[in-house]
């Protein structure tokens, strides 16, 4: 199996990816247990037909355990064709990994860049996120110090993940922002009202996570006891029971489109996801090479404006039930 691939380009410095990449945090944590060898041959796996951005971020995994993770990874891999992406700002404690601070102070980003870098065993960053924005520092002081990074050649694009219209715009004028990250679906469509139109008149990619709402689409999770007791999906309001049963709806359409397309619901997904702008790209997670091609075959997949269309008039917008992350999370996001 091997894609022919036609490239996204991420912002103004031509930074080109597949447009599906991978998420790696699901690799560490929050799906259940990690296995490391698993991931591994995933993640060469990925290689090998041709998907080239690979997503992490220095607190996924206790002890920066997925940055190591895929560090060890690609060492073998042809640098030049890969496209790592790796963020800073959740600061976990030490004696606690649940417990965290958002740090956007430039002090703070340095260290987390220079640490990355040993982590990941790389000489340069291709994509730096600032994971999410602590307002008590202005993001104009917190963009200086990644601007500064880059002059350093430590990193060579920015990013910023789940940020508001305001604050895109405010620190792309202090220096170039590459990429856009947040969470964005069929279920989850708050970033088309501003963000997503900005990055297009800005010329800034977006990067869409849980693009198959966290595995919801698959159709596999009928009910929460189908997630391990460790599985973060726990702690989410649309995997709550009644929300879950409430949101399946949206798996019969997806599978209904699928049927006629000759491939699966999570497929339909994410080639909607892809249809909705040429500087939209995707990062579905998975440790497993069997969902990595199921999903990476998506790119082969073309909506007509007809089913996407259908696909959005039969899921409205406000349709879906529960909120897309726990308060604990939304608290830090949109800023």
């Amino acid at each position: 199996m091997s894609l022919q691939i036609k490239s996204v380009y991420l912002g103004s410095n031509n930074l080109a990816v597949s447009p599906i990449g991978l998420g790696c945090m699901g690799m560490s944590e929050c799906y259940g247990a990690a296995d490391d060898n698993e991931s591994i041959k995933t993640i060469h796996r990925a290689y090998e037909i041709g998907v080239t951005h690979f997503d992490t971020a220095d607190s996924y995994g206790f002890g920066r355990h997925n940055e190591l993770l895929l560090g060890k990874a690609i060492k073998s891999l042809d640098r030049d064709k890969l496209v790592i992406a790796t963020k800073c700002g959740f600061e976990r404690a030490q004696n606690d990994p649940d417990t965290f601070v958002i740090n956007n102070n430039p002090d703070y980003i340095k260290k987390c860049c220079e640490d990355s870098l040993k982590y990941l065993n790389l000489d340069y960053i291709d994509l730096f996120y600032l994971h999410r924005i602590n307002p008590d520092t202005p993001i104009e002081v917190s963009m200086q110090a990644l601007a500064d990074l880059v002059q350093e050649g430590k990193i060579r694009n920015i990013g910023l993940s789940e940020v508001s219209a305001r604050t895109i715009a405010k620190a792309h004028a202090i220096h170039p922002i590459a990429a856009i990250q947040s969470e964005y679906s069929l279920w989850s469509r708050e970033a088309e009202q501003e963000v997503i139109p900005l990055c297009k008149s800005l010329g800034i990619g977006f990067v869409a996570f849980s693009p198959i709402g966290r595995g919801f689409f698959s159709g596999k999770i009928k009910t929460p006891d189908t997630l391990s007791d460790s599985d973060g999906r726990r702690y989410f309001p649309r995997f709550e029971a009644q929300n879950i049963s409430k949101n399946l709806f949206i798996v019969n359409v997806l599978e209904e489109i699928a049927k006629h397309k000759n491939c699966t619901s999570t497929q339909i997904a994410l080639a909607w996801v892809l249809a909705k702008g040429e500087h939209i790209t995707a990062i579905p997670g998975t440790k497993r090479i069997t969902y990595l091609e199921e999903n990476a075959n998506a790119m082969n997949i073309m909506l007509s404006q007809e089913e996407i269309e259908q696909l959005e008039n039969k899921i409205p917008y406000d349709s879906v039930s529960g909120c897309r992350m726990p308060e604990s999370f939304a608290k830090f996001s949109n800023h």
